[in-house]
């Protein structure tokens, strides 16, 4: 088993600390203040790991911190190390979670959805009844539930899909369940790559909090991007639209959706091998 010092633990704790703090101090404040955010508050309200547990460092399996009565209290720990009792408890999530893992590494992406959950999301809904009713849609109401009639939507995301309007769910040539997310999640959705954060938070303090960081700060950016091509006007925010009702904005959308696949196939991949290791490599 590896051991760090203090010294070399707790500068690793703050390294970690200053990395997100940019990120979690603004929600904070905006909490606050009672402000919204509709982009950058998203992966503190919609995921459940609170901001205080992004920002406590953990080593993951494997690895003693030494004189660290910080962690003495924490669930999972006992002499600064994760207990092979709670590895034991978390089996069936890691499982679970390397199925999902590998299955959608193993198909090809799809790179054709054009972000349309999000007015999906939306179709045929009063100016009241908007999830972000304090943003005008750009193209209003009506010019929104056109976009949306003149495509076809294929969804793979559950998560997503769940939350498509009553007239919207019979649109989506797909029907994901909660219960079948391995035969449907593959790597171009954006939702998808997104929720590698929220793998990584849930198999915490089993891996390191550096490879939750990193799904994070992949999150943040597709979440950035998903609001980007959303139907909202979110110009007041700094956010130039990607028109996706038009063919350059299709093709601005298909582009980003390639690059954030990229990104986030190693972190898939690092999380497969974590789950491998929990399972059978220590």
């Amino acid at each position: 088993m590896e051991v760090l010092s203090r010294s070399e633990w707790t500068a690793r704790a703050e390294a970690h600390r200053a990395r997100l703090a940019p990120y979690v101090e603004p929600h904070l404040a905006r909490r606050g203040a009672r402000v919204k955010h509709p982009v950058n508050d998203f992966l503190f309200t919609y995921y459940s790991y609170r901001p205080a547990q992004l920002l406590r460092w953990h080593p993951g399996f494997g690895v003693r911190l030494s004189d660290a009565p910080e962690y003495a209290s924490l669930r999972g720990y006992a002499d600064g190390t994760v207990t092979a009792d709670f590895l034991a408890d978390k089996r069936l999530l890691v499982e679970t979670l390397l199925k999902l893992l590998r299955a959608t590494a193993g198909r090809e992406g799809n790179f054709g959805c054009f972000g349309l959950h999000e007015w999906a999301m939306v179709y045929q809904l009063t100016p009241e009844q908007v999830r972000h009713a304090d943003w005008p849609l750009r193209l209003g109401a009506a010019g929104t539930d056109r976009v949306v009639e003149s495509h076809r939507i294929a969804c793979s995301h559950f998560d997503a899909y769940r939350f498509f309007t009553p007239p919207a769910a019979p649109l989506n040539t797909l029907s994901p369940r909660s219960d079948d997310r391995a035969a449907f999640e593959q790597p171009g959705c954006l939702h998808g790559n997104m929720d590698l954060y929220k793998h990584a938070f849930r198999l915490s303090p089993l891996v390191s909090s550096d490879l939750v960081a990193d799904c994070f700060e992949l999150a943040w950016d597709i979440r950035t991007m998903d609001m980007k091509a959303a139907p909202y006007d979110l110009a007041e925010l700094g956010l130039d639209p990607i028109r996706i009702e038009t063919a350059a904005g299709k093709q601005e959308y298909a582009a980003a959706q390639r690059t954030f696949a990229e990104r986030a196939a190693p972190l898939r991949e690092r999380l497969i091998a974590e789950c491998d290791w929990l399972l059978v490599g220590w």
